[in-house]
């Protein structure tokens, strides 16, 4: 029996892949598959990961498409998925062999629908650990979970039997994937452990902040849907709407002040701030706003005025290197 699917989409990254594979081959958990996406790769990503293909026959799926992007790559691979729960691993980053073993006797022993690690930003220069907590209860997860899906185990039927993808062709596609998933999600639980290296490359998509920087308020807007569709919007409105603004004003204000072109900048932000005062009016009267904290006090000065000098402050550098961990 498969415990664990790990799905892991490639694409050009010859210089990482290994890294990534020989990470998951040796995994303590032994009953575990690993679905290898080549997303047309280009590079020599590709002859690497047949190497293992060859070596490891009975533990990788190797699976290959036409390139579609990382949304569609996980797509792809999850109906192949047979695991009684789906990880997902971005190739460019690596685990630690007692991950998925661990993570998934914390799901076995207490009958959990999802499980979670903590993981370590690993730059060129530092390393930083993103620790988590146990929520006590779903809209506290809603309001404080890491919303990348690389961290998690999840159990395959809720995936497959509510029929949840990521959105092809927008980025911050966990963030959508994420709130869409959570309704569903029961049981959860964390082990409180760094299992994950996060490897920040300069070039990566995430790390590459240009107009595309705005299509988190697209993705913002397709999980307010999905949540009015489902008749959801009203039980989570106080945790949708805080969680629109703090992204707005926190972690993407941040990747938005780093766009270079300066006329291009200007209007993202503007774009941005009238979408929270569109779609959310009397935003500051939110119930979680209300709470301590540097971030919430940050948020509540915001103002038509003060938007412009913390965007600027932001570009010299004094609030992206001093806070960002704080505020993303």
């Amino acid at each position: 029996m498969i415990k664990v699917s790990i799905i892991v989409p490639f694409y050009n990254v010859e210089n990482y892949i290994e890294k990534c594979l020989q990470s998951l081959v040796n995994q303590t958990l032994k009953d575990i598959e690993i679905l290898l996406v080549n997303d047309g790769s280009q590079d020599k990503s590709e002859a690497i990961a047949k190497q293992f293909v060859e070596k490891y026959p009975n533990k990788i799926v190797y699976l290959t498409k036409e390139n579609g992007g990382l949304s569609d790559a996980r797509n792809y691979a999850i109906p192949y998925a047979k695991g009684e729960y789906i990880a997902f691993l971005d190739s460019d980053d690596y685990v630690e062999t007692n991950m998925y073993e661990e993570m998934y006797h914390k799901a076995k022993q207490e009958d959990l629908d999802y499980v979670e690690c903590d993981f370590l930003w690993e730059y060129p220069d530092k390393t930083l650990e993103s620790k988590g907590k146990q929520y006590s209860n779903k809209k506290e997860m809603f309001l404080y979970t890491r919303v990348v899906a690389w961290n998690k185990l999840i159990k395959r039927e809720i995936i497959q039997n509510n029929h949840l993808e990521f959105p092809k062709g927008y980025r911050y596609e966990d963030v959508e994937f994420f709130y869409k998933l959570l309704p569903f999600i029961h049981h959860y639980g964390i082990v409180q452990k760094p299992f994950i290296h996060y490897v920040q490359r300069e070039n990566s998509i995430s790390n590459v902040q240009n107009t595309r920087t705005k299509e988190m308020i697209d993705v913002l807007g397709h999980v307010i849907t999905y949540y009015k569709t489902n008749n959801l919007f009203e039980e989570y409105k106080e945790e949708i709407e805080y969680t629109y603004a703090r992204y707005i004003l926190c972690s993407s204000m941040l990747r938005m002040v780093m766009i270079e072109n300066k006329k291009e900048r200007k209007e993202i932000i503007q774009f941005a701030w009238e979408s929270l005062n569109t779609q959310f009016p009397n935003w500051k009267k939110n119930l979680y706003l209300k709470d301590k904290g540097l971030k919430n006090l940050y948020m509540r000065s915001v103002n038509h005025l003060t938007l412009k000098l913390y965007t600027s402050l932001a570009r010299m550098g004094f609030v992206r290197d001093k806070l960002q961990e704080k505020f993303i």
